[in-house]
């Protein structure tokens, strides 16, 4: 009896190793199957066989391959039939919570086949529209516009299908023609296989690479999201590809339309006439890719001045397209949660809020946000509270102090959000204690920095910046600048600027005369060579100063200065030029009009730029589920009417010009002064001075150019618009069809065109 189970016991334990050898060697002949070694899985099966080794069971792999296969094909013959209620059960159930909820190519995506069963039933034969079933889809549509679609409402490509259910008949309507496009459900169709291929795929996983990411050693999660970016990025390519072949095949034509017409000038100086069929022909040619057959027929090219004036139309810029307005927001109780809300709440509302302004599209979108902003007093100027929106400075939560430092920068970085700030007195006092205690390097302390540079454009901030003695503090700091982030050395060195070009700000800088000259000239030579024009500009502006220039004299200034005229830049070796003949000048200073320290605030004129560093390095992540930006705004913060929609801003006409081979003599701001000479939109282009006069009688002055025009400024009068626009005037909903347009960031360059007037400086 003892034996008998003794042996029955072994046999139980070989079974279970051999069991046990069977679904490993199974889990590695499955992995091979999955990553494609088809050579080695016959080499392998061969070799287990041979050595006697357990059935490889790849069952399971089979029934997971087929199963997948179904679901694919499931999901392809609903797309094709415009069967939505299957087609969003498979999505639903299918489709992984991590990518279809957080995904942006998954969102995009499952935006577009929304659309597709929106208006399938108006692709079938004309007279046999369903109107009923269109109807219960576009119900259909808008509930999803108003949940899982409302996470893009922000997505310029996307802003004009919300204006899709407010389209009597959207087949002939001018912006959505391309989606009755006969190319448009395939390509559709093309990319949810891509999707699905990758997405079913990585579901599908075998055993033995879960049993390795489950160890720690893998990151399916990061390669998946690769694939999908890869996809999107084909796409993309392939649509790049497309119209680089339409402009190619353009250029040709145009080549040989311009050899013929040369051909056809040398004809008629031998006397040789060109007959109106030619011209009628030659003519047809050159618009043919861009008009309808019917339409070049029609048109007479042999009237004169026909063919140039359709060609420079087809040129000329294109007038600004119509934005929607965002949604008016109950601004009382957002204040009231900012003031009393968690330290969380305070800052995704921080976040949301500054999103509205970052994120907004420049003009009337951007304008009536800040404008809501200040006409609601968000920052709270006029309370008298104890405890205000401006205190969260001042909160111990280090977040909410850098999400209300980062909003503080952006409405700096606007020309009505500087004056809105400039009404609040305790904003200077708050920044300041913000400067001093927070981290050397910390992202609060880069924000307050560039909001009291952006500030520093107005002259009763100038003034109470002096006044607090920040000039000090700006040299001690900038003694040690390879401590500091090039985004810091930018906005201190030029705030340093902006301040000596006062009156005030020279005679601080004159009391340490030499400390300020070694500090300055050592900049000179650093390796970011951006802020060597706002160097320049101090250093021209504080040698004005008869005392400064006696230090600088003892100090050798112009040999130091020589040095740098052996590099290759030549502007800025012309810059230092003027400054060596301002340091060798004799004659005696003109006194500076006496409205050189009255706080005028008129000249506050520069360009609006919200740069790209004031969404950098976002530490608030939503959690899954948490409302965050424009859908928190939305969802819990809806208002009535408490949009202000903004009237036209003055227009400055331009004065003179600033010769860029001088030093900056007016307060900017980096971001601005890199955007002038970038040649970005709303300023003047550079106008060389070449004269002999001393730079000290060459004063400039430019404005840059205003927002223009008026637009409607409800989401109604869009929606109106849009159903009655059949003749095919354009609206902006044109530009997610054809390519969204992306908002301008300022492009690195160095020049500047702002100017100055005789009076300086002015801020």
């Amino acid at each position: 009896m003892v034996c008998g189970s003794m042996s029955s016991r072994k046999s139980e334990k070989m079974g279970d190793g051999l069991a046990s050898e069977s679904d490993l060697l199974s889990m590695i002949n499955e992995y091979l199957k999955f990553a494609e070694f088809e050579e080695t899985v016959k080499v392998f099966e061969k070799e287990a066989r041979r050595k006697g080794k357990p059935v490889l069971r790849s069952a399971g792999h089979s029934r997971r391959d087929s199963k997948t296969i179904g679901i694919h094909d499931d999901f392809l013959s609903s797309f094709n039939d415009g069967d939505y209620k299957v087609f969003s059960e498979l999505w639903a159930k299918t489709i992984p919570p991590e990518i279809r909820d957080f995904d942006p190519v998954a969102q995009k995506l499952e935006f577009y086949l929304q659309i597709h069963f929106t208006i399938y039933p108006l692709k079938s034969p004309v007279g046999s529209h369903d109107k009923g079933e269109f109807e219960n889809r576009i119900t259909h549509f808008k509930h999803y516009l108003e949940t899982r679609g409302a996470a893009l409402s922000q997505t310029t490509e996307f802003l004009p299908f919300y204006a899709l259910p407010f389209v009597p008949n959207p087949t002939i309507h001018p912006s959505f023609q391309e989606l009755f496009h006969d190319s448009w459900m395939p390509e559709l169709r093309e990319r949810l296989e891509k999707f699905l291929s990758v997405t079913l795929k990585a579901s599908n996983t075998p055993r033995l690479l879960t049993l390795y990411n489950e160890g720690g050693k893998g990151n399916k999660e990061a390669i998946q999201q690769m694939q999908l970016h890869l996809t999107e990025a084909e796409r993309k390519s392939a649509i790049c590809m497309r119209r680089f072949t339409k402009l190619q095949a353009d250029h040709h034509n145009l080549i040989g339309i311009t050899a013929e017409l040369v051909d056809s000038l040398e004809a008629t100086v031998r006397g040789k006439m060109i007959s109106p069929e030619y011209l009628q022909g030659v003519c047809m040619r050159l618009f043919s890719g861009h008009m309808r057959q019917s339409a070049a027929q029609s048109v007479d090219f042999t009237r004169p001045g026909t063919a140039s004036s359709m060609l420079r139309a087809s040129v000329a810029p294109q007038r600004p397209k119509d934005v929607p307005l965002l949604p008016s927001l109950d601004y009382e109780k957002l204040k009231k949660d900012l003031v009393n809300g968690s330290d969380r709440l305070k800052a995704l509302l921080l976040q949301a809020l500054r999103w509205r302004l970052t994120r907004s599209l420049h003009g009337e979108q951007r304008d009536t946000v800040l404008q809501a902003f200040i006409s609601n007093d968000l920052l709270e100027r006029y309370s008298s509270k104890q405890k205000t929106v401006l205190n969260l400075m001042k909160s111990k939560n280090d977040v909410v102090r850098q999400y209300m430092a980062r909003l503080i920068n952006a409405f700096a970085s606007l020309c009505d959000g500087r004056m809105y700030l400039s009404q609040i007195p305790s904003l200077l006092r708050f920044l300041l204690d913000s400067l001093k205690t927070e981290e050397k390097e910390s992202v609060t302390r880069e924000n307050v920095l560039a909001a009291m540079q952006k500030l520093s454009l107005r002259r009763a901030q100038q003034s109470a910046m002096i006044r607090d003695g920040l000039i000090g503090w700006l040299v001690k700091e900038l003694h040690d600048s390879d401590c500091l982030s090039d985004y810091t050395l930018e906005y201190a060195i030029s705030l340093l600027m902006n301040l000596c070009l006062r009156t005030q700000g020279k005679k601080k800088c004159a009391e340490e005369a030499k400390h300020v000259l070694i500090v300055l000239t050592e900049l000179l030579g650093h390796e970011n060579h951006e802020i060597r024009y706002y160097v320049n500009g101090a250093l021209y502006s504080i040698l004005s100063m008869p005392e400064i220039r006696e230090e600088a004299k003892q100090m050798s200034m112009e040999e130091i200065l020589r040095c740098y005229t052996k590099e290759e830049n030549s502007e800025l070796n012309r810059q230092i030029e003027f400054i060596i003949k301002q340091l060798n000048s004799v004659d005696i200073p003109e006194l500076e009009p006496e409205s050189d320290d009255e706080e005028d605030d008129d000249d506050d004129d520069e360009e609006d730029v919200m740069e790209a560093d004031l969404d950098k390095e976002e530490v608030l992540q939503p959690q899954p589920k948490e409302l965050s930006g424009e859908s928190l705004l939305t969802t819990e913060y809806l208002g009535i009417m408490t949009n202000m929609v903004m009237m036209k801003r003055r227009s400055y006409p331009p004065s003179s010009f600033r010769s860029i081979d001088e030093p900056l003599q007016r307060p900017v701001t980096p971001s601005s002064h890199k955007n002038t000479i970038a040649g970005g939109d709303g300023v003047y282009a550079i106008t060389r001075q070449r004269s002999d006069d001393s730079p000290a009688h060459s004063r400039f002055s430019s404005r840059p150019h205003t927002r223009t025009g008026s637009r409607p400024s409800t989401a109604e009068s869009i929606h109106q618009t849009l159903a009655t626009d059949s003749e095919g005037e354009r609206s902006s909903v044109e530009s997610g069809l054809m390519g969204s347009p992306e908002r301008r960031e300022p492009a690195p360059g160095l020049n500047n065109t702002n100017g100055h007037s005789h009076r300086q400086p002015m801020a």
